[in-house]
């Protein structure tokens, strides 16, 4: 019921129905104006012909005024004569003829012989004989109409010879039945050019307002973004030249929005892939638009940026108009003292429409964190060298002093001098040769000779190497710390892709340093160890441990946690700062683990690929 009201009302509401009952109730209107205007004329023509009909002739009137005239003893005889010989109209019900004094003379109905001689009580009789003005009215016996007609009767010329008059009645029952059956003929007539006309309405209505109903669908196409129907022209006419116009305007919109969307799409890509982040605002300074590199810099989700002031996204003190006004580029520090801490270099630029109107601006983000951390790197690194190279220059300047002042004649103190001053000369060429060593790797041109090696065969020959170190050194000075080596490598053949050379020079690096912290009878404990698609290497010592605070550092070029005991013990402080680049560059990875008084453990991960045994090393 509710799905059929709602059709009814979409009926109705249609322009289509609007038009058709306008010109229908129009068709309707103009058919009963000209049918009640020809209804009215016809009516009155024919009461006016009818009346012409009953009008007693002249001649008639003129022998019976002439016969009242005279009055004499066979004046009844002859005016019943003449009405007699008159009566012959099938319309006239009835004549009768009265003299001046009102009395009925003559009549032409036998039944009413007996009213000759009285007196009429007609008073439009009465009427006609006093004033000599003919009455012509219609009225009404038990339902039939009938038109009475009573004119007077004179003898010569002039209305003051009224001599009697003669009362004519007509039945108009044939009129009237006329006056019915034409107007239900036109009432037939009027239904039926009604219906005619109501078809020819909805017909008309609907070529108007197909191509209407076209367009209104065609927009609402358009409107959810399908640019593919088009109007169909069925005319010529304004209506054809209006879907014509409608088409085109379609495929301009579908044109624009395409080149539209384009446009968004490119600079969506753009922003997207943008190494910057970028905040687009209003003109009052709220963030309309965001990249993801800008949310991915500052930490946040969009719905915390959009329609937020970017002054508070920030963390700037100045307002939003200030930044905009002034378009100055500033440095910002965004998670500040935590592990996601950004330097980001933030620069303005105002949006101006063509009238110069400010609609908003663009702040572009760049990070500068690698940037600022390399320059405080390079100085440094400066420091750290001028500070390394000063020591043992100083310490060479003074010996050299020394001896120049004659210290190299005493046979004692002069050995003892030039013994350091070659150890320090040796360490300042190792400091030297690292530093070189770094640059190269930093500038990419170290190369890598790469070979599989079984790397159980390659720790067990480094390890073989410093057994006899620690055998020798027993054997030639007892007064040297003890330590002992310990393996645990395995039987399982580990073949990896390897710079021989340079990753002996990381394993002799820690190794080395193993032995310097360890304590007097301490064990170095060795481990390899095949987890997925990795070898770990792992050495651990006994010495007196790294700090936690210092972890993170000890691969840092300079860095020693004891800076006197590593100087003292001859170290450049850029062991670890190399052996990192050498695993980072064969894609392993190196970390520590460390506690204060329980020693250190430094492991490496290289990728390991198992070995299937149908491979053939043989074959070239």
């Amino acid at each position: 019921m509710k799905k059929f009201k709602n059709k009814l009302i979409h009926t109705f509401n249609s322009i289509n129905t609007k038009l058709a009952i306008v010109f229908m109730l129009m068709l309707l209107a103009t058919i009963e104006v000209i049918g009640a205007y020809f209804t009215r004329q016809m009516e009155q023509n024919n009461l006016e012909t009818f009346q012409s009909s009953i009008q007693i002739p002249q001649i008639v009137t003129s022998q019976l005024a002439t016969q009242l005239s005279r009055n004499s003893k066979t004046t009844d005889d002859q005016l019943n004569r003449i009405v007699s010989d008159y009566n012959n109209n099938s319309a006239i019900n009835a004549i009768m003829v009265v003299d001046s004094k009102d009395i009925i003379r003559a009549v032409s109905n036998l039944n009413d012989k007996s009213r000759i001689g009285q007196r009429v009580n007609n008073n439009n009789v009465k009427q006609v004989t006093s004033t000599g003005h003919q009455v012509t009215k219609v009225i009404n016996e038990n339902g039939t109409n009938y038109m009475v007609q009573i004119s007077p009767l004179t003898s010569g010329t002039g209305s003051g010879n009224t001599v009697g008059a003669i009362y004519v009645k007509a039945s108009m029952e044939s009129i009237f039945n006329d006056l019915r059956n034409t107007s239900i003929s036109f009432l037939v007539a009027s239904l039926i050019a009604a219906i005619i006309g109501a078809i020819l309405s909805f017909v008309i209505s609907r070529a108007i307002t197909r191509p209407i109903e076209e367009m209104q669908r065609q927009a609402l196409s358009i409107a959810d973004g399908d640019y593919s129907n088009q109007v169909k022209i069925y005319s010529n006419d304004e209506l054809g030249k209006l879907g014509k116009a409608f088409n085109t305007l379609s495929i301009r919109i579908e044109r624009s929005q395409e080149e539209s969307d384009s446009e968004r799409r490119r600079l969506d890509g753009v922003l997207s892939h943008m190494t910057d982040g970028v905040l687009a605002t209003d003109r009052h300074g709220n963030i309309s638009v965001v990249n993801q590199m800008a949310l991915n810099f500052l930490n946040l989700e969009e719905k915390d940026v959009i329609n937020h002031p970017i002054n508070e996204i920030l963390g700037i003190d100045q307002s939003s108009q200030d930044l905009m006004t002034e378009q100055k580029e500033i440095v910002i520090t965004v998670n500040k003292d935590t592990r996601d801490e950004m330097i980001l270099h933030a620069s303005f630029s105002l949006i101006k429409r063509i009238t110069g109107f400010v609609s908003g601006s663009v702040c572009v983000l760049h990070d500068i964190t690698e940037q600022q951390k390399n320059e405080n790197s390079q100085k440094q690194f400066v420091s750290n060298v001028s500070h390394e190279l000063r020591t043992p220059l100083t310490s060479l300047s003074a010996y050299i002093d020394t001896l120049n002042a004659g210290a190299w004649k005493d046979p004692e103190i002069a050995p003892q001098f030039l013994k350091v001053t070659q150890e320090e000369a040796q360490r300042m060429i190792r400091m030297i040769n690292d530093l070189l060593s770094l640059s190269r790797m930093d500038r990419g041109v170290s190369r890598m000779e790469m070979e599989m090696v079984n790397l159980n065969d390659f720790v067990a020959h480094i390890l073989n190497r410093f057994d006899m170190i620690v055998q020798n050194d027993q054997k030639n000075d007892k007064s040297k710390k003890k330590y002992t080596i310990r393996r645990e490598l395995g039987n399982q053949a580990l073949w990896v892709e390897i710079d021989t050379d340079k990753m002996m020079q990381v394993v002799d690096n820690i190794m080395n340093n193993a032995i310097k912290y360890s304590p007097d009878g301490g064990v170095i404990t060795v481990r390899l160890i095949q987890n997925l698609n990795h070898v770990i290497l792992s050495i651990s010592d006994q010495g007196l441990g790294i700090p936690r605070k210092d972890l993170d550092k000890i691969f840092d070029r300079f860095y020693r946690v004891d800076k006197a005991r590593s100087r003292a013990q001859g170290g450049t402080g850029l062991g670890l700062a190399i052996a990192k680049e050498i695993v980072e560059a064969h894609h392993g990875k190196i970390w520590a683990d460390s506690s204060e008084g329980r020693g250190s453990t430094f492991y490496i991960s290289l990728p390991y690929e198992p070995m299937s045994e149908e491979d053939d090393w043989d074959e070239v």
